[in-house]
């Protein structure tokens, strides 16, 4: 049974890239793999999802359907909180301390709520909560937290320290290479 993921965020984050690193991987690996990108309404500051399924055997859709994924990525608080009913019993979803406002709380119609990662969590949802943006600050670049998360992910995936380096030399431009290795560094190696 092919395994389901989720990238969730709002635009500007790096999500595409980190999907890009994700499918480049998982093909060198041997896996068919399926992605596909939703992007909210705006290029930056809109919701963007991004599915991905893989298995060794074929696989025919990259739509990850509400309870079924595997691992969700949310490079924001509330993103988590939008899409953790996709998340199936037993999965995993890795959560970004970052609070970006949405529209409703720019304008004052709404306010940020304090309790996201404790609402989860009360769900029996299995949360790694991470300050990505201070890792990626550390690495170098505030932008550099999606590769922060793909190192926190990692973690769970079963795929090796040095395959993902290498990974990120074929992916990344060459510029970015060394900062985004320092990047994924920090978040394989973060502990609470």
């Amino acid at each position: 049974m092919a395994t389901s993921l989720m990238i969730v965020g709002v635009g500007g984050q790096g999500s595409l890239l980190a999907s890009k690193l994700l499918g480049n991987i998982l093909t060198a690996e041997g896996y068919d793999v399926k992605v596909s990108e939703v992007h909210g309404m705006s290029q930056r500051g809109g919701s963007v999802v991004t599915y991905v399924k893989y298995d060794k055997n074929k696989v025919y859709s990259p739509i990850v359907t509400e309870g079924e994924a595997d691992y969700i990525i949310s490079f924001e608080k509330l993103e988590a909180a939008r899409y953790a009913s996709f998340l199936k019993k037993g999965g995993k979803i890795i959560v970004n301390t970052q609070e970006i406002d949405p529209m409703p709380v720019i304008i004052g119609n709404a306010s940020y709520p304090n309790d996201v990662l404790e609402e989860l969590k009360s769900k029996d949802v299995f949360v790694d909560d991470i300050d990505a943006l201070s890792l990626a600050e550390e690495a170098g670049s505030s932008k550099a937290v999606n590769i922060v998360l793909m190192g926190r992910l990692a973690k769970y995936l079963g795929i090796g320290y040095d395959e993902w380096i290498t990974a990120i030399e074929t992916t990344v431009k060459p510029k970015f290479i060394e900062l985004n290795k320092k990047a994924f560094e920090l978040g394989y190696n973060y502990n609470k």
